[in-house]
């Protein structure tokens, strides 16, 4: 059986600088009409760059949203277009002033695919080199360096509770594990 819902009508209830909200109408599978909520979001990228002494490096920022710092991954948003690759090593020399040798893909995921239109695309930066670091205008965070092994323990205690974060850290200790 061939799950699918059918879109009937659909309206903008918003369009913002970082998402589209829209309401739809749509037809389920066993004839009914339901109405669905769903925020578009042009996505996303999130970076874990280690160095060669082990350790990761993270940024700490105010989330207004839940009123409290997180610390998290370099992470970006994807112009139009982009090449999430590309937005990467973007994102990563703007919040860390990093560059890396080699930028490996981890995959992508759905953050919240119940309501969210979003993908958000990870990498393992390896080979760093140190540079500057430009920040956007509205961008206000620190970098923090921590062994690599505590950021792991840190996801699994529920101390990192950002999921982009945690999915990193969790796929490049796998990658690593595996590279060993």
């Amino acid at each position: 059986m061939a799950f699918y819902e059918k879109t009937l009508e659909s309206q903008e209830i918003y369009n913002g600088k970082i998402i589209r909200v829209r309401r739809d109408k749509v037809e389920l599978i066993n004839g009914d009409t339901s109405t669905r909520e769903v925020v578009e979001h042009q996505g996303g990228v999130g970076i874990l760059a280690i160095d060669s002494d082990g350790f990761g490096y993270m940024v700490r920022q105010y989330r207004y949203p839940i009123e409290s710092e997180l610390l998290e991954i370099p992470a970006g948003k994807l112009e139009s277009g982009e090449d999430p690759l590309e937005c990467a090593v973007r994102e990563l020399s703007e919040e860390t002033g990093l560059s890396a040798g080699q930028m490996i893909p981890l995959g992508s995921f759905l953050p919240s695919p119940g309501y969210c239109r979003e993908t958000l695309y990870v990498y393992l930066a390896l080979d760093l080199q140190s540079g500057e670091r430009h920040l956007d205008k509205d961008e206000f965070l620190s970098v923090e360096r921590i062994p690599f092994d505590k950021l792991v323990d840190m996801v699994m205690s529920g101390e990192i509770t950002d999921g982009k974060t945690a999915i990193g850290i969790l796929k490049a200790a796998r990658y690593l594990k595996k590279a060993e």
